[in-house]
Formats: structure tokens, C-alpha cells, sequence
């Protein structure tokens, strides 16, 4: 892959990490510092339904600002855009729609059959 193509993608991930840790942040501060008490129950379980989505967001959130920092390291090391179980490269198109990505296609798509029969 080309330096340019490489820049392009690192700008990319930096972009959607810097916009993941901003919101990450946001949403601790506005929890840390909302102090609602509802009497009703129905109110009361409402916001903690309401809680506890907005945590599943950010745990899957946290997993991909993980696997973001995970490709930027393999740009600093040169291996981003090859496939770590075959070693050929990843379609820029693929790369593209799924930037963190490890794997090429067709790598991928068995993964995902494996994981239908067993």
C-alpha cells in the first residue's frame, strides 16, 4: 500500500477515535453529574433502562476505539492492510467500509462459516 493510501486511513482513524474518546467523555460527565431522583418507580426504571443502553453503546464503542488504536500500531509497523491469517493483502474497497478489519474477504467469510457449523 502507498504512503499516501496509508496517511488517508491513519487520518481516517484518527478522526473516529478522537470523536469516540469525546463522546465517551461526555457521556461520564453527564452521568457523573445528573442528580435526578424520580419518586415515581416508573420514572426511576426508565432512566436506568435508558442507563444501561447508553452503556451497551459505549462498552461496543470501547471495543472499537481498541481495535482503531490496534491499526494505527499496525501502520506504525507496516503490516496494516494485510490479512493476519492468509498474509495477502485487503481490498482497499474492504478497508475502506471496515477500516479496523484484520482479515480479507475470503478469510473472512470462512471465519464466519466455521462459526455456523460448530
Amino acid at each position: 500500500m502507498d504512503q499516501e493510501t496509508l496517511k488517508e486511513f491513519k487520518g481516517l482513524l484518527e478522526s473516529q477515535l478522537e470523536a469516540l474518546l469525546r463522546d465517551a467523555g461526555k457521556t461520564v460527565s453527564e452521568m457523573t453529574d445528573d442528580q435526578s431522583n424520580f419518586p415515581d418507580p416508573t420514572d426511576r426504571a426508565s432512566l436506568e433502562s435508558d442507563r444501561n443502553f447508553e452503556l451497551r453503546i459505549r462498552d461496543r464503542e470501547r471495543k472499537l476505539i481498541m481495535k482503531i488504536r490496534q491499526a494505527l500500531e499496525r501502520i506504525e509497523h507496516g503490516t496494516f492492510g494485510e490479512c493476519e491469517c492468509c498474509e495477502e493483502p485487503i481490498g482497499i474497497e474492504r478497508l475502506r467500509a471496515r477500516p479496523v478489519t484484520t482479515l480479507c474477504i475470503d478469510c473472512k467469510t470462512e471465519q464466519e462459516r466455521k462459526e455456523k457449523i460448530g
